[in-house]
């Protein structure tokens, strides 16, 4: 299987030598893959491992441990291999991981409940480029850094622009470093960021170096909304850039609430096509917004089975 996959990238470059590099870097991780990769080890399906007595277990594996779900990478030590070992792991099953760098200095600086970051931009930069590294010419999916081109309302103009050149630096490194990898800027959510606004900001942090920009990540807007939304930033764009909607929580829709809020749904499962070129489960169902909503003493990031169990029954 391995050779075959591998045969199918290397045998048309051989007759496509005159083709610059760029355009020979475009094939497709979804044809050199065999579905989404299952993370054994996501917090829903180790958490359900863990907790073998706990009547929620099963119904937590089922619906969510089960699914393909985005793993969030942060300030490792040595992200190059933490990746590596990730992307290997779902290689070697012959399927496509989805990541997500989340490390930018300055991480949601105005919402606070996720805060932290790259010490500085000289160490995101070195961050960013071996995470790309890690990848290296394996196929992957991969969302840089999600609420980076919303959260400037707190920002000074020096700030903003450091965050711009950072995002667009990770773009560049992605192309040198991971050419079988679809890379998509984060393009906020239909509650947010006016699509002409985000338009310019996408523009600016290098999205015509990836493949296109996510909407909804970690938010609850309708599938149909949000896919509005990024035609309306794509027609500000003056060019059609391919985007992927995050359905993991977005079931019941949005009632206006950003952080854990009662009443939301899974949404629908990851899938190719929907309107968008992916509906992915990039929020990780179960992990807290942060300390507050239906999860007051939940930190960000962490799972609650109480949060998946709500999330599963839409309560």
């Amino acid at each position: 299987m391995e050779w075959i996959r591998r045969a199918k990238i290397v045998f048309p470059l051989l007759t496509l030598l005159t083709v610059p590099i760029t355009q020979l870097a475009a094939a497709s991780p979804i044809d050199q893959t065999n579905g989404f990769y299952v993370d054994s080890d996501s917090s829903p399906a180790t958490w359900a491992r863990n907790n073998p007595g706990d009547p929620r277990a099963a119904r937590i594996q089922a619906e969510i441990g089960s699914r393909p779900i985005a793993r969030w990478f942060g300030d490792y030590s040595d992200i190059g291999g933490v990746v590596a070992d990730h992307v290997g792991k779902a290689d070697s099953h012959d399927r496509l991981p989805v990541l997500v760098a989340y490390n930018l200095p300055g991480r949601d600086a105005c919402g606070g409940h996720s805060g932290g970051g790259a010490g500085s931009v000289g160490a995101y930069r070195t961050w960013i480029a071996s995470f790309a590294a890690g990848i290296g010419d394996r196929p992957a999916v991969v969302v840089i850094e999600p609420d980076a081109l919303g959260d400037f309302a707190c920002m000074d103009d020096t700030a903003i622009q450091e965050r711009l050149d950072m995002l667009r630096y990770a773009t560049e490194k992605f192309v040198e470093k991971a050419p079988n990898t679809w890379v998509y800027l984060d393009g906020g959510n239909v509650g947010w960021v006016a699509p002409s606004t985000m338009a310019d900001r996408l523009d600016a942090a290098g999205v015509r170096n990836a493949r296109g920009f996510t909407v909804n990540v970690s938010n609850y807007y309708p599938t149909a909304s949000s896919v509005s939304y990024a035609n309306s930033v794509n027609t500000a764009l003056g060019y059609s850039a391919r985007f992927v909607v995050d359905t993991s929580r977005n079931g019941n829709g949005s009632n206006g609430e950003w952080c854990n809020p009662a009443g939301r749904r899974l949404g629908a499962p990851p899938q190719t096509g929907g309107e968008a070129e992916m509906l992915l489960w990039i929020k990780t169902p179960g992990n807290s917004d942060g300390e507050c909503g239906i999860a007051p003493d939940t930190p960000a990031g962490q799972f609650d089975p109480e949060l998946a169990i709500r999330l599963i029954e839409g309560t």
